[in-house]
C-alpha cells in the first residue's frame, strides 16, 4: 500500500490555497503536515478525504485514484463533529454502520476502546440496584450525549469513532487540541499503538514536541506552498549542532560571547541560548570559559528543534 499527493492545487477563485503540493508515503507511519493558521494544511486533508474538490493534480492509494468512499479510513477532525442531543453509544453505532462494521463487532470495539480511552462510564450505565425495604428498583439514568461531556471526553469519543472500523490509512487534525497532559498522554499511547499496527497516519498538529515524538517525514505549508519537506532527522542534520545552551557560575560571561562574536538568542536567569557557527567555534569557547575558571552548570549544543526551524521558515512571514 502507499499513499501519493502528486502537483495537487486548489484555487478559490484567483487565490491559490494549495499550490502544487506532493508528497508520498511508501510504507506505514506517520507524515506531518505543518504551517500557520491558513498555510493550506486543513485544506488538503479535505481534499484527500474527498471533501472537497480540486483543480490539478492526483492522490493516489495503492497507485490507484484514491476513493474515499471505499477506503477503509479514519478521521478525527480539529472541530467537534458529535451530534449534541443523541446518546453517545447510538452516535457509535451509527458511524460504524456508516463504515460497515457489524453491529456485534462494533459493540465489541466499543467496549475495546471505551475502557482503552476511560469513558466507560458516559457509555455504559450501571445496573439499578433494588431500593431497600420497598422491593422497588432506582431509576435507571439515562444514557449521556454529547452535549454532557467535558471537550477532552468529546475529543476521546470522536477518536473511538474513527478507529471503530479499525481503519488502515488514519487522519489526525490536531489529534491533542484541548487536552490535559494526563489524556494528551493517553492520546500518545494509543497513536504510538497505531503506528505499531502498521497504520499510515497524516497528523497535522502546531504541537511541534507531538511532531517530532511521531513524524519521521514532514511538510511544511505557508500560504499554500512547500517550504521544506523530507525526513525530519536528516533535516536537523543537514542545519547542524548550532544550538547552543550555556549556564555558568560566578562570573558574567557576556563579555566572552561578544569576544567569539556568538549570537544571543535569549538570555534568561537560567542562562543563554546561543547560536555558534559550527562545534569548532563551540568547543573554542568552551575551552576559553574553563581556562578562564568559569564555572560552567551546563553546556548543551545540540541541533535546531522543529519549533526553530518551523519559526525560522514561516514565522517572520505574514499568515493567510
Amino acid at each position: 500500500m502507499s499513499l501519493e499527493v502528486k502537483n495537487l492545487v486548489k484555487k478559490y477563485g484567483d487565490k491559490v490555497v494549495v499550490n502544487n503540493l506532493s508528497f508520498k508515503m511508501e510504507k506505514p507511519g506517520v507524515h506531518a503536515l505543518l504551517g500557520t493558521n491558513g498555510a493550506g494544511k486543513t485544506t488538503t486533508i479535505r481534499i484527500i478525504l474527498g471533501m472537497l474538490s480540486y483543480d490539478e493534480g492526483e492522490i493516489l492509494w495503492d497507485d490507484k485514484p484514491i476513493d474515499p468512499m471505499s477506503l477503509n479510513l479514519g478521521y478525527l477532525a480539529e472541530e467537534r463533529g458529535l451530534y449534541p442531543k443523541f446518546t453517545l453509544m447510538d452516535q457509535l453505532l451509527y458511524f460504524a454502520k456508516l463504515k460497515k462494521v457489524p453491529k456485534s463487532v462494533a459493540k465489541e470495539r466499543i467496549k475495546y476502546w471505551a475502557k482503552r480511552l476511560e469513558v466507560s462510564e458516559y457509555l455504559y450505565q450501571p445496573i439499578p440496584e433494588k431500593k431497600k425495604g420497598f422491593g422497588g428498583k432506582k431509576k435507571k439514568e439515562k444514557e449521556k450525549t454529547a452535549d454532557q461531556l467535558s471537550k477532552g471526553n468529546q475529543q476521546k469519543i470522536q477518536l473511538m469513532a474513527a478507529l471503530l472500523s479499525d481503519p488502515e490509512f488514519i487522519v489526525l487534525d490536531e489529534p491533542l487540541s484541548g487536552l490535559d497532559p494526563v489524556n494528551a498522554d493517553l492520546f500518545k499511547g494509543i497513536i504510538k499503538e497505531l503506528i505499531e499496527s502498521n497504520k499510515y497516519i497524516i497528523m497535522s498538529s502546531h504541537q511541534m514536541g507531538t511532531i517530532e515524538e511521531f513524524c519521521k517525514d514532514i511538510t511544511i505549508l505557508n500560504r499554500g506552498n512547500v517550504v521544506l519537506q523530507g525526513d525530519l532527522n536528516e533535516i536537523k542534520k543537514s542545519y547542524g549542532r548550532v544550538n547552543m545552551f550555556v549556564k555558568c557560575e560566578g562570573k558574567d560571561i557576556r563579555p566572552y560571547i561578544d569576544s567569539f562574536g556568538i549570537t544571543i538568542v535569549n538570555e534568561t536567569p537560567d542562562g543563554y541560548q546561543l547560536k555558534v557557527k559550527g562545534e569548532e567555534q563551540a568547543s573554542e569557547f568552551l575551552k576559553k570559559l574553563v581556562t578562564e575558571d568559569v564555572t560552567v552548570i551546563k553546556f548543551e549544543l545540540r541541533e535546531p528543534s522543529l519549533h526553530e526551524i518551523f519559526v525560522e521558515k514561516v514565522g517572520n512571514k505574514d499568515e493567510e
